[in-house]
């Protein structure tokens, strides 16, 4: 199975614990999503694509990357992130402009993961923060459970085991 997880984490590592996880539980190569380069991803049958939440939505390093794909066939991918507050899809669907970017570049989305995050983020700084320990040992192992259940779709839906 051919798999590599594109991450971008900046401020506290929050993303990038929880793409370890993740990428670790998959056999996956970890790759930062300004290191990465399209050719050599398209090479992977299954693509993750995470990072924290800036100002509502993915980092724009991903969403960059994914404007340089060119249409795919036969390549699925899975969302993950973590944020300062919880995702509540009809208020703010942190992961819409991703989700969309992979959907019109013809990946078929497996799943989608996201858990709080420390943030020390504008005010928040003067108070010490919010979510201080997060992710914590539950996320991780939410984080791991979530990856086997995407390995377990992609094998039901064909994807190749090599």
């Amino acid at each position: 199975m051919r798999v590599a997880v594109v991450y971008m984490s900046i401020h506290h590592g929050n993303t990038k614990k929880i793409g370890e996880v993740i990428a670790e539980t998959l056999g996956a190569r970890f790759i930062k999503a300004v290191e990465a380069d399209v050719k050599d991803l398209l090479n992977y049958h299954l693509l993750g694509f995470g990072s924290g939440i800036y100002l509502g939505r993915n980092h724009a390093a991903l969403l960059k990357l994914l404007d340089r794909f060119p249409k795919v066939r036969d390549k699925y991918a899975f969302i993950f992130s973590t944020s300062a507050l919880p995702k509540i899809q009809i208020i703010h669907d942190y992961h819409r402009a991703l989700r969309k970017k992979l959907l019109e570049r013809g990946f078929e989305i497996l799943g989608e993961f996201t858990c709080r995050g420390y943030s020390t983020h504008g005010p928040l700084k003067l108070f010490g923060g919010i979510n201080k320990g997060r992710p914590n040992k539950d996320d991780l192992e939410m984080a791991s459970r979530f990856a086997e259940q995407i390995k377990k779709m992609y094998l039901e839906r064909g994807g190749r085991s090599e």
